[in-house]
């Protein structure tokens, strides 16, 4: 009745080998954390800069195309992260500057915005033209 084709439960190495390779996967997927985190804290960086961007574009693309506004100056402006006029706790400063151009009877808008860490940033451009229809009452 003794076989050793009966034995029942798990033996103590058994145990050992799987808390091994447990704790082998378990340290593999701590070391991705921190990458994981400056990933994320980039592409949030990088998200709020292309709103920005595409907020000053549109701005200056409204304040062109109205024929009876005065074509606006280059600028270059700080704009913080939170949308805010000053700064929040825990806020990005991010840095704005725009250049308007004339080209031909259109203007050539171009907007650079940068932040801490980021001296490239990301940059955009759009053509305009002034729109007498488009002039206030």
């Amino acid at each position: 009745m003794n076989s050793p084709c009966n034995k029942k439960g798990i033996t103590l190495i058994e145990v050992l080998v799987s808390l091994v390779l447990l704790s082998v996967g378990v340290l593999a997927l701590l070391t991705l954390l921190p990458s994981g985190w400056r990933l994320s804290g980039t592409s949030d960086l990088l998200g709020r800069g292309a709103g920005i961007l595409q907020q000053e574009l549109e701005r200056k693309e409204i304040e062109i195309m109205n024929g009876k506004n005065p074509i606006p100056s280059s600028e270059a402006r700080p704009v913080y992260g939170s949308g805010k006029d000053t700064a929040q706790p825990g806020d990005i400063r991010y840095n704005v500057a725009t250049v308007i151009e004339s080209v031909g009877g259109s203007f050539r808008v171009r907007v650079q915005v940068t932040w801490p860490g980021n001296p490239t940033g990301i940059s955009g451009s759009l053509i305009v033209g002034r729109q007498t229809a488009f002039a206030q009452q």
